[in-house]
């Protein structure tokens, strides 16, 4: 079993056991992670929605993320994922989300966000929303998988109440 497959399930399983549903909000995953949770029997339990919001206007329309935050913070920004989490809740039943966004590459990096740059945050109605920025290495797929992983297994540590993160 892929390391995706292991986390999802995981994921699935923690949502299951809080009685948690799930909306996911991906940029530079292009909805890798609700891929990954909906190639899981019996997700649907559990499984809200996904939103692919890969152009800033995407964002805007479909999760509510305001035009000025990403054009004062730039898309890939603890601000603009932050902002992603809350939408996906605001604009779908589920009571756990998780949002990516990042520079995947090859290109679109910068000096102060180079590829492989990825934030990502998680969101429940009841708590405050946990922002990581994380630094992948590899090619433009390594850089999207790790940033599933990431994604999953810190919503997983949240759900789970680790107060580590």
């Amino acid at each position: 079993m892929s390391p995706l497959a292991v986390a999802a399930e995981a994921l699935l399983e923690t949502c299951l056991k809080s009685g948690v549903t799930l909306a996911t909000a991906e940029s530079c995953t292009g909805g890798l992670v609700a891929a990954a949770l909906t190639a899981i029997p019996g997700s649907s339990r559990v499984f809200e929605r996904g939103f692919v919001t890969y152009a800033n206007q995407a964002k805007t329309d479909m999760l509510g993320v305001p035009a000025d935050l990403i054009a004062g913070h730039g898309a890939v920004s603890a601000s603009v994922a932050q902002a992603m989490a809350e939408g996906a809740l605001r604009h779908s039943p589920a009571t756990a989300s998780l949002a990516i966004t990042g520079v995947a590459g090859p290109d679109g990096g910068s000096a102060d966000k180079p590829v492989g740059t990825v934030h990502i945050a998680v969101a429940r109605q009841d708590r405050l929303t946990l922002h990581e920025r994380y630094h992948f290495a590899g090619d433009r797929d390594s850089v999207r998988e790790q940033a599933a992983l990431a994604a999953m297994t810190l919503l997983t540590r949240f759900l789970n109440g680790d107060r580590s993160i």
